[in-house]
């Protein structure tokens, strides 16, 4: 088997790839149909197959002999904690759980919102509603109560699952006061709210609607697993939209499944036992299918991670991870590793740890800039993988297919579409364009299983969002281009690329240039107005620390550099050192808020967003 032959069945022997794929997974009821379109390339992947996914997750391991294998590693250098959990022990709390949550009359169908730090009681809630059919909105942990306002009156839960408090770097964040400042604000109010309490800050509960998460356990009967159909939603993941409201994806189970197992197969190369971290937040979508339910379906042992990549304590954070629980295959953002090099740019921490356990390093969530890639590949002499997902698909589009055959890597690029993914470069009227010439990415229709089935409660968002601007195709938002041998390189969001006197130019391009320089840690380049070209690149820089040289001497040899590499038409003329980039807590650059700043727009801060008062800082930057 190649990666060729595989793609090419996946694309034109579509029912019998997939049939092949689902036959990997534990069914409750085997499907008989594959695929069943439902008009406009949309339709339901394995629809009259039934299964659980929480019992795919553990009782199938215990099934197949795991149950004394460690499921789950807690590592929290923020509270000083380690745990470990078999199989068998998760199951069981997670039964338990499950069981506390229908004495409180949820049940299939209901849905569930997890507030929670990164603590076992996050995935054990979260697999405790796909046990009994409910279906889980994780919101990640410390969002503004306004936002969780929003979330709970668009899925109108029936619980909320919380906890006392998050612990960041330097401060605790107490969650229970969000949470009912929340619930006053939304129409909708929950009928419950079950709260983990944890010594660092107790929280008060209100009498009648709060349970403490012991209380609500106390006498509750373990549950079984309930059978779903596959085209039952499993949960609910909100993503930023256009119009300000969030976007609540819908995950199904059956072609979830079926994904993630394939997917820890093609993109990571996993094993059953294998030790498996990705460094991230059971709150975004990285959390749900690579800490919690990918590896589990796959008989992996997850880490979960309360901490960050530098600060607790230190840049050799991951390394110390790594070694201590001899992880095999890592996974994280490429902004965690820009953090790392920045403190560390010689990587003296990594020389303090053994890392021989390590064989992948696989990153995601945005673009991988060479320069980080190759102090990566420098200093740890590992494979470094990138590749391309997104919130809606659940799983990579683009990687590079080391379950089937490593491919020579090219700095910038996500290497080829997984299996499934019909990935094509086309114009704005839907017009395929030639290798290397850069276009909207979109991805022919249908998709594979494990993408998002619909926008909750609002079908016809869905299909006006990701179907009706280009027909036939779904609308990735991201621009890019293919070349001659098959690399997709994914340059940043369509309206990253910037109009300078009639020429498209790509700022991720000039992002790439800007992150080559020695002094330069991370750097991001947005188009401002401009009343005689249209629009000009202004870039912001972060330096490295250590580096001495003078600002103006930088911003010299910067211009100097992306005139020398694309030429005086990018009018590149104006890079601004800065101590921060404005960032979500996911890790992504907000260009878009950067770019209204820079235009003297108006502009609203994210819910996403990691520290508002960067925003500021920024703005004093940009004030004449």
């Amino acid at each position: 088997m190649t990666y060729r032959s595989e793609f090419d069945r996946s694309i034109h022997q579509r029912e019998d790839f997939w049939r092949e794929q689902a036959s990997q997974i534990d069914w409750i009821k085997s499907p008989e149909t594959i695929w069943e379109d439902r008009g406009q390339g949309h339709g339901q992947w394995f629809p009259d197959g039934q299964l659980n996914s929480a019992d795919l997750a553990l009782d199938a391991n215990i099934r197949a002999g795991r149950g004394d294998q460690v499921a789950l590693i807690y590592d929290s250098p923020v509270t000083d904690t380690r745990a470990t959990f078999t199989y068998t022990e998760l199951r069981d709390r997670v039964a338990l759980f499950a069981g506390a949550l229908i004495k409180q009359g949820i049940g299939k169908g209901d849905r569930v919102i997890v507030y929670m730090p990164m603590v076992p009681e996050a995935a054990i809630a979260m697999l405790a509603c796909a046990r009994i059919g409910a279906i889980h909105s994780v919101v990640f942990g410390g969002f503004a109560a306004n936002e969780l306002a929003v979330r709970i009156d668009d899925a109108t839960p029936k619980a909320i699952v919380t906890a006392s408090c998050g612990i960041e770097v330097s401060r605790v964040i107490e969650y229970k006061p969000l949470v009912d400042n929340a619930i006053r604000q939304a129409r909708h109010k929950p009928e419950c709210c079950i709260v983990l309490q944890r010594p660092q800050a107790t929280a008060s509960l209100e009498a009648g609607r709060d349970l403490d998460w012991q209380a609500a356990e106390a006498g509750a009967t373990p549950a079984e697993p309930v059978a779903m159909a596959s085209g039952d939603p499993l949960y609910i993941l909100y993503t930023s939209g256009t119009t300000g409201k969030p976007k609540g994806v819908v995950r199904d189970n059956g072609g979830h499944a079926v994904a993630m197992r394939y997917s820890m197969s093609l993109v990571y190369d996993a094993k059953p036992g294998d030790v498996y971290w990705a460094a991230s937040d059971v709150g975004w979508v990285v959390g749900h299918s690579y800490i919690v339910y990918a590896p589990l379906f796959a008989g992996c042992t997850t880490v979960l991670y309360e901490g960050k990549p530098v600060k607790t304590p230190d840049a050799g954070a991951f390394w110390r991870v790594c070694q201590e629980h001899k992880v095999n295959l890592l996974f994280t953002a490429p902004t965690a590793f820009r953090a790392v090099r920045k403190e560390d740019p010689e990587a003296d921490q990594l020389n303090r740890y053994d890392i021989s356990s390590l064989k992948r390093i696989f990153l995601a969530g945005e673009r991988l800039d060479p320069p980080t890639y190759e102090w990566l590949r420098e200093h740890t002499r590992l494979p470094v993988l990138d590749h391309w997902w997104q919130t809606e698909t659940g799983w990579a589009i683009c990687c590079n297919p080391v379950g089937i055959e490593m491919a020579a890597t090219k700095p910038g690029s996500a290497t080829f579409p997984s299996p499934g993914y019909d990935v094509q470069i086309v114009d704005t009227e839907g017009r395929p364009q030639p290798a290397g010439t850069q276009g909207q990415v979109a991805i022919k229709l249908p998709l594979p299983p494990g993408c998002l089935s619909t926008v909750w409660g609002d079908d016809d968002r869905f299909r006006r969002t990701y179907l009706e601007p280009l027909p036939g195709f779904y609308t990735s938002g991201d621009g890019g281009y293919i070349d001659e041998e098959g690399y997709v390189f994914i340059m940043g969001r369509t309206d990253d690329v910037i109009n300078v006197a009639g020429h498209r130019l790509s700022t991720g391009e000039m992002e790439e240039i800007i992150a080559s320089h020695p002094a330069v840690a991370e750097c991001c380049v947005v188009g401002a107005r401009d009343e005689l070209k249209g629009q000009i690149p202004i870039g912001l820089v972060l330096v490295k620390d250590g580096a001495t040289i003078a600002h103006e001497e930088l911003e010299d040899e910067l211009v100097e550099m992306v005139r020398d590499q694309i030429g005086a038409i990018a009018c590149f003329k104006q890079a601004m050192v800065v101590d921060r980039l404005p960032k979500t807590r996911s890790g992504k650059i907000l260009r878009r808020v950067i770019r209204q700043i820079a235009d003297g727009e108006e502009y609203s801060v994210p819910s996403t967003i990691d520290d508002p008062a960067i925003l500021e800082e920024i703005s004093h930057q940009f004030s004449p």
